[in-house]
């Protein structure tokens, strides 16, 4: 008989809370491997005995047949002691001073679950929080590292006999399911509307339900934070929603029971379906169907509504139930993060809301519905959120020290970075208020004790008036300044690596230039870290500065003089400030152009929201056939090439047209 050896394999990735310890149990009881599995910070250690036949075919089955949800890394096998044991087993984790970890994000709702959720027979048949090894909340629920039971949420909630059984058998698919529940020992809803509430999971659903089909909205709390909902296809339900909010105008998402209902209000790409079915169950920008009988106030004057399918089981019942499309909404005061405290959410919130959906499963930490947009059928992140966040990307090249990048002022972001990794937290928003900057401050925290890494760094962006720099400046840490479109280039240097020299085009709204001018409309050559500004749009005044992003009229307006003709729908004293350059900063934004474009075709004159004139120009403009317009093209003073936009305006301000 062969002589039996022992290994000791270390797996990082991926590997916590996706029930990868059970499944390795599983894969050495089948392979007749003895020895332990334990979970240590990010990682996963195995100690295996048995011939080297055995381990070789054992090592290759731990990658090839790793859970779904599960992302492992390279395994890392080193000889070791044999300890002669007689069985495997499943040991107690062990924090360690690791950094290689790899925090779970949260999982939608697995099919073996959805069939328990409606299974009339089974124990948890329509329990709104139920969950396995394969599915549920992760990142929204830990409190600490490692990932068990005390370090999440469900600290206080002690395991019925029921789910102990479960919980402690390794070939139970909970086994260390860190979020199991059910009605005896775990979370449950209530509804309040007004002096009544309504206790209990099925009343409270019940009584939402009829709430909703009422016309009235209500604040749901889910896996990452509150939504507001409401009939989707009641024009005064939502308009109600968009008076209270207030959200005049910009786009609602809307969460639909499945596929099939979906597809009777918007038009699905095959790509798009497996997107909006992909484990991170995110909002997919999809086009309106001419037939749909989904409010026309869902996206007032555009061609795309934000969809989303259900995600966790208690959002299933309510679709189920409702039997109809629903308004999910942030649940936040616009801008903002979206609310996760219960009491909180009650009170910022009751202007708004009609009811409130609570239960008493903490949220540990917000996370927003991520938005995708397929181009040109590749999957485009537009937002980051629940599902998809934190994302890890690998650097080219370790990093001297780790780095905490602040990202920008709108749609703000965070990313912590050190050695070859770095980790994108979840939106968090714009940074134009008190809670946004705590949140900030917060999440920055979160990100440095969860991965025991201490940004000795700072990486901001140049604009001196970020909302984050208060927070910069109290941090006491070095500065590291980065040129707004220059943080765009690397970023897309970084996505195609195989060049030593790129040519990048960086197209926004605005970021401040290294000339102190108003950035949008760049192309770069170079690399990271030497990027050279090759080409530009012609540059235009605009006058009011930052109230232009506001009202496209004014970009319109500097378009038409910077072209020598009149703008009769502009005060005569702004031409005055514009002619002297008073608070009329020179620009170079395609952002920009677009909002005047919009306005000087009578689509959009005064935005309701951010973007609102170039996304209901991308509306019209999606009907019409196309043309391509040659535009001059000349060398400025400083050698930068520059497109001339003005053979465009007389196109876009003929009234005949």
């Amino acid at each position: 008989m062969p002589e039996r050896v022992a290994r000791f394999i270390t797996i990082g990735g991926r590997v916590q809370g996706v029930g990868f310890r059970p499944y390795v149990y599983r894969l050495a009881h089948r392979h007749d491997i003895t020895g332990w599995v334990r979970n240590v910070n990010g990682a996963v250690e195995i100690h295996a005995e048995g011939t080297p036949a055995q381990l070789q075919r054992f090592n290759e089955a731990l990658l090839s047949e790793a859970p779904p949800l599960s992302a492992p890394g390279p395994l890392a096998v080193a000889a070791c002691q044999p300890e002669h044991a007689e069985a495997f087993s499943i040991r107690v984790s062990t924090a360690s001073s690791s950094a290689a970890i790899h925090l779970p994000p949260d999982g939608f709702v697995c099919a073996d679950c959805l069939a328990e959720l409606h299974d009339p027979a089974n124990r948890r048949h329509r329990y709104p929080f139920i969950n396995c090894t394969q599915c549920g909340p992760r990142y929204t629920l830990i409190t600490a590292l490692p990932y068990d039971r005390p370090n999440t949420a469900m600290r206080d909630f002690t395991l019925c006999p029921d789910c102990r059984r479960e919980y402690e058998n390794p070939l139970d698919r909970r086994f260390h399911a860190e979020p199991i529940a059910c009605p005896v020992c775990g979370p449950h809803l209530q509804l309040v509307s007004g002096e009544e509430t309504h206790e209990g999971d099925q009343a409270a659903l019940a009584a939402t339900v009829a709430a909703l089909r009422a016309g009235k909205i209500v604040a749901v709390k889910g896996v990452g934070g509150y939504h507001l909902m409401c009939d989707a296809r009641n024009d005064a339900a939502v308009t109600t929603l968009r008076a209270r909010k207030p959200r005049p105008a910009k786009p609602l998402a809307v969460m639909f029971r499945d596929l099939k209902a979906l597809g009777e209000a918007v038009h699905t790409t095959p790509e798009q379906e497996v997107l909006l079915d992909s484990p991170e169950r995110p909002i997919v920008l999809l086009s309106k169907r001419a037939d749909t009988r989904l409010s026309d106030h869902i996206a007032p004057g555009l061609a795309e509504i934000g969809c989303l399918l259900p995600y966790s089981p208690l959002h299933d019942l309510l679709l189920d139930d409702f039997d109809g499309p629903l308004v999910a909404t942030s649940g936040n005061l616009s801008g903002e993060p979206v609310l996760t405290d219960t009491h909180e959410a009650h009170t910022r919130l009751a202007h708004i809301a009609d009811a409130f959906l609570h239960h008493n499963r903490p949220i540990v930490r917000p996370a927003d519905d991520p938005v995708y947009r397929v181009i040109a059928g590749v999957p485009r992140p537009l937002r980051l959120g629940r599902g998809s966040a934190p994302l890890e990307f690998e650097l080219s090249a370790p990093l001297a020290e780790p780095l905490l990048a602040l990202g920008s002022h709108m749609k703000n972001t965070l990313c912590l970075a050190w050695g070859t990794r770095a980790i994108v937290s979840p939106h968090i928003g714009e940074l134009d208020t008190v809670r946004s900057l705590d949140t900030l401050a917060q999440v920055a925290a979160d990100l440095q004790r969860l991965y025991q890494v201490e940004a000795s760094r700072l990486l901001v962006d140049r604009h001196p008036g970020y909302g984050y720099r208060r927070f910069a400046r109290d941090s006491r840490l070095p500065l590291a300044e980065v040129w707004h479109h220059h943080a765009h280039a690397s970023a897309l240097a970084w996505e195609y690596p195989d060049a030593d020299t790129w040519i990048v085009f960086a197209w926004d709204g605005v970021g401040l230039g290294d000339d102190q001018t108003l950035w949008g409309g760049e192309a770069f050559t170079g690399a990271p870290g030497r990027w050279q500004r090759a080409a530009s749009f012609r540059p235009f005044r605009l006058p009011g500065g930052d109230k232009a992003g506001r009202e496209p009229w004014r970009a319109a307006a500097a378009l038409l003089w910077e072209t020598g003709q009149s703008a009769p729908f502009a005060p005569a004293a702004l031409h005055q400030a514009w002619s002297t350059r008073l608070n009329s900063p020179a620009s170079s934004s395609v952002g920009r152009l677009f909002d005047a474009a919009s306005a000087l075709c009578g689509i959009c004159t005064q935005a309701r929201f951010e973007g609102e004139g170039p996304m209901r120009l991308e509306a019209v403009g999606a009907t019409a056939g196309g043309a391509a317009i040659a535009l001059p093209l000349e060398r400025d003073p400083f050698g930068i090439w520059r497109s001339d936009w003005a053979p465009l305006v007389p196109m876009l301000a003929d009234e005949a047209r």
